[in-house]
């Protein structure tokens, strides 16, 4: 079994042993329904695997790891009522299955749930744990309003974008390793660097997430094919193709993106034509690898053990080369 193996299978028993259930159902049945899916747990494991990489006591991270993850999942549901996703993980949404007041409520309870969780160590870690929590708590809803934002914003630029999925998206895989290396107490320069290595990940992460979106298959990744494209969100493949579209094909893409059709198929085709002319995804998988390569340089960095970082390695490797 592989470090990573371990790990995963630690919080997987951890969150089985967690009783998300209780009254009134209405509140709690989301939760558990949310908690109990089949997700990638990425962040909670970078919490164990940096925890591990300075040599620090896993088992005292594993609560804190437990309220990321909770804390994560609660962004998701609310993130999927101000989108209106049917979908999430293959599966009905909570606002969807139950409605948008269950969900906000819901994600509410998670949100307090998971400061609950980060308590749950030694003392002396709590007060460093919760600063780092609160800061990245609050960074995920700076990023989650400037893409809503970016909804009405004619004028969104490619630097405008990735400031934003460094907030929504990146902060909070730095802030997951930047908890791990709190509790294992490392050196302040290291915490800064083993951040800085999420921080790149995360941008890797979320453009293969806008990627997938788009050219991923639907029973692989969990959410609606060409979503991104149907809601007219104003992502790195969007914006690149914008900057490097002629007159005429910007014109059809903003006229594409100023309105939403109930079936979106024929739209999504139009944009993803453009796209193709364009090649914006070779584009975005470029720089992509530009971060992901950046994220390897940083770990290199980092005065460790070299053995400890071949894990964080592989698991940069994995969401480089994902599918889903």
């Amino acid at each position: 079994m592989t470090k990573i193996q371990d790990f995963q299978e630690r919080i997987t028993k951890l969150i089985a042993q967690q009783q998300f259930l209780g009254k009134p159902v209405e509140l709690y049945e989301p939760i558990s329904y949310t908690m109990n899916q089949s997700g990638k747990r990425l962040r909670p494991l970078l919490t164990l695997l940096a925890c591990d990489l300075f040599d620090g006591d896993v088992e005292k991270a594993l609560y804190p790891a437990l309220a990321v993850e909770v804390f994560h999942n609660f962004t998701l549901v609310h993130d999927d009522i101000m989108d209106k996703a049917p979908l999430r993980r293959g599966k009905e949404t909570v606002y969807q299955k139950w409605n948008s007041d269950i969900a906000i409520l819901s994600g509410d309870t998670m949100f307090a749930m998971a400061y609950q969780y980060a308590l749950q160590t030694d003392a002396d870690l709590v007060q460093g744990i919760l600063k780092v929590f609160s800061k990245a708590a609050i960074e995920v809803c700076e990023g989650q309003q400037l893409d809503m934002n970016f909804e009405s914003q004619q004028d969104v630029s490619i630097n405008d974008y990735l400031e934003m999925i460094k907030l929504k998206t990146a902060v909070l895989l730095g802030a997951s390793l930047e908890i791990g290396a709190v509790v294992a107490k490392a050196k302040p320069v290291a915490i800064e660097q083993i951040y800085r290595f999420g921080i790149a990940l995360g941008l890797a992460f979320q453009l293969k997430d806008d990627i997938l979106d788009i050219y991923g298959k639907q029973e692989e990744f969990g959410k609606v094919s060409g979503g991104d494209i149907a809601t007219n969100k104003k992502t790195y493949l969007y914006l690149k193709a914008l900057e490097l579209a002629d007159a005429a094909d910007r014109q059809t893409l903003l006229d594409l993106y100023s309105k939403t059709e109930k079936d979106s198929t024929k739209k999504i085709g139009q944009v993803k034509a453009i796209f193709a002319k364009y090649q914006v995804q070779e584009i975005t998988s470029l720089l992509m690898e530009e971060y992901y390569v950046e994220a390897l340089s940083l770990l290199s960095a980092i005065d460790a053990d070299e053995a400890k970082k071949t894990a964080l390695t592989d698991f940069a490797t994995y969401l480089y080369e994902r599918n889903h």
